[in-house]
């Protein structure tokens, strides 16, 4: 049996998630008012920044096994960001606090100053239906 090979590496989800943010915040701030889009690309953007905090935690996981203990306690640090900007939009987007979110793309767009973006490399079908889906599921739990 040959080994198993994940080309999905931590890594790589990050700077996918990295770009879709970055399409997204170009594409929001050409918006001049909150309608069902914006609503979809506002819950797209939580998602993002779970699977961001999501790789992080999986990155973590491996340095502290091989006892690595700084060094993923400082890059945790490093990323705590993307969990708490999660929590607090997908908290906007459920309390309807929608005066709150440019506040928040404020704070996440200095985030993703080193991505470039020439082209749009997400389509519309990205975000569709991601609004739904958000609030179809329950709360997330504070985790810090």
């Amino acid at each position: 049996m040959s080994r198993i090979i994940n080309l999905n590496n931590p890594g790589k989800i990050r700077s996918y998630n990295q770009r879709t943010i970055a399409e997204v915040l170009r594409l929001l701030a050409a918006k001049s008012a909150v309608d069902d889009e914006t609503k979809d690309m506002t819950a797209l953007l939580v998602y993002a920044l779970r699977e961001i905090y999501a790789s992080v935690e999986k990155s973590v996981n491996a340095w502290e096994k091989r006892g690595y203990w700084m060094k993923a306690d400082r890059f945790l640090q490093e990323w705590e960001w993307s969990n708490e900007l999660a929590i607090n939009m997908e908290d906007v987007i459920r309390n309807d606090a929608w005066d709150l979110l440019p506040q928040l793309l404020g704070e996440l767009i200095p985030r993703m100053a080193n991505i470039q973006v020439k082209n749009m490399t997400r389509s519309s079908k990205t975000w569709q239906g991601a609004y739904l889906r958000l609030i179809a599921e329950p709360p997330s739990e504070v985790s810090w």
